[in-house]
Order: C-alpha cells, then structure tokens, then sequence
C-alpha cells in the first residue's frame, strides 16, 4: 500500500545517505527492498535505459519495468524492445495513452499539430507521455529514470536521488554522474542490445515525427523538437524538478 504523504525530501535525503557509497546494483537492490511492490524503472529504449534494464533484469530484481507508447515511435524502437524481451525473457509494461483525448486531438488538429507551436507540442507530448506516465506514478513510491546530467544544460542540477514533488515519489537517477563513454562501454561489456538509430547521430531517441539526427558539434538535444528555438527541449516528464521544486 502506498503511502504518498510518508514521501518526502527528509526521506529521499535518508535514502542518499544509506546507498552512498553502493553500487548502482546494490542501491536498485535495497530501495526494491525499501519499497516491495511500489517501484518502477521508465524506459524510452535509449542508451541510458538499456543499461539499467540490463541492471534489473539480470539480477532478478523485484522491479516494474515499464514503457510508454505513444503510438509514433521509429521503428527501430519496436524492433530493439522486441530485442530486449528476447534476450531476458522478461515482460516489460507497456503504456498508452487514452484513446479519446488522442482521437479528439487528431481529429481537431491533425496529425502534425505539434510542428504550429510549442503550445501545441505540449500539449501531444501532455496527452501521450505526460499523463500516462502520471497514471503510472501515482501508484507508485519509486521512480527510477535513465536520466543522465551530461544530457543536457537542464539537467545538471538534478540529484541522484531526491524528491520529486509533483509526481510525489522518490526519484532514483543511477546514471546521473555516467559519462556517454561510460554507457557505451557498459553495453559493450555486456553485449546489451541498443537502439541502431544511435549509430547513425541519434542520441536521444523519442517520438520519429519530432526526432532527428544531430551535427558534429550539436547539443546532444538538439534532435529533440528540433524546429524549437527557444524551448526547454523537455516533454515535461522532468521539467519540475529541474525547475528545483
């Protein structure tokens, strides 16, 4: 049973200071220990979240294993999750969002209505990562991301563990301090399947209408909602807590 108002930054602080010094292994270990039946591990597939994936599935660990699908993802994407449910004869959850608000928002604006605005961008990355996502966390205690401080500006600030207040959950950030060689070398090391989309200048991998390749020199972001100029380059998953609240 959940118990939201127990989840709190005094906590999470606790938390840090009973895993320093553990391995990512050990750590995943003891908080599916500290919260049985009420953590969750978000995969988008990326480089970052096959590691963790690999983490978790090979070590048995008591831990929801979960993905959302938007419903406009590469193909590459859904041949590699096939991959990944081959290789470790595991289930992974698969989430979708509601099938009226996506059926209201085509009908009303088309398919490609995100490309008008940043307005209307937020609102489809809202209705088809945001509250699914939301649906997921509100049943559970501990959330686990693929989240990685190199990624992006935005993202240099958040804490490898903490609180997250919005989603009221503990947040757990195994990689936060990984480099992208580290990654590399990880899946390497353990023969872990990947996105191939990686190779060909892709390092952050979402939706394919709003994803593209990236420049030699390029924020590793810059794929991301690439007809954005002056956007956060987040679909709101995170955006709370980089905000500091």
């Amino acid at each position: 049973m959940i118990f939201k108002d127990l989840l709190n930054t005094e906590l999470a602080s606790q938390l840090d200071g009973d895993t320093t010094g553990l391995g990512i292994q050990d750590t995943l270990k003891y908080l599916s220990s500290r919260f049985q039946g009420e953590i969750a591990f978000s995969t988008s597939f990326g480089q970052e979240d096959q590691v963790i994936t690999d983490m978790i599935f090979t070590a048995d660990l008591p831990i929801l294993v979960f993905t959302l699908d938007t419903g406009r993802h590469f193909e590459e994407t859904y041949k590699l999750m096939n991959q990944t449910l081959a290789k470790y004869s595991k289930k992974i959850k698969v989430c979708f969002p509601d099938k009226d608000q996506v059926e209201k928002l085509m009908t009303q604006k088309g398919p490609f209505s995100f490309y008008e605005s940043v307005e209307n961008r937020k609102e489809c990355c809202y209705i088809r990562k945001v509250e699914p996502m939301q649906k997921i966390l509100s049943q559970t205690s501990c959330w686990i991301t693929g989240i990685r401080s190199g990624q992006s500006e935005g993202r240099h600030s958040l804490q490898r563990i903490s609180y997250d207040e919005s989603n009221q959950v503990i947040k757990y950030n195994p990689l936060i301090d990984w480099s992208i060689d580290q990654v590399k070398e990880y899946l390497k090391l353990n023969h872990v399947p990947y996105n191939v989309l990686h190779d060909r200048g892709f390092p952050s991998i979402g939706c394919a209408p709003c994803t593209r390749a990236v420049a030699e020199g390029e924020d590793l972001r810059a794929g991301r909602w690439w007809w954005e100029n002056n956007s956060s380059k987040e679909c709101g998953l995170h955006q709370n807590e980089q905000k500091g609240q």
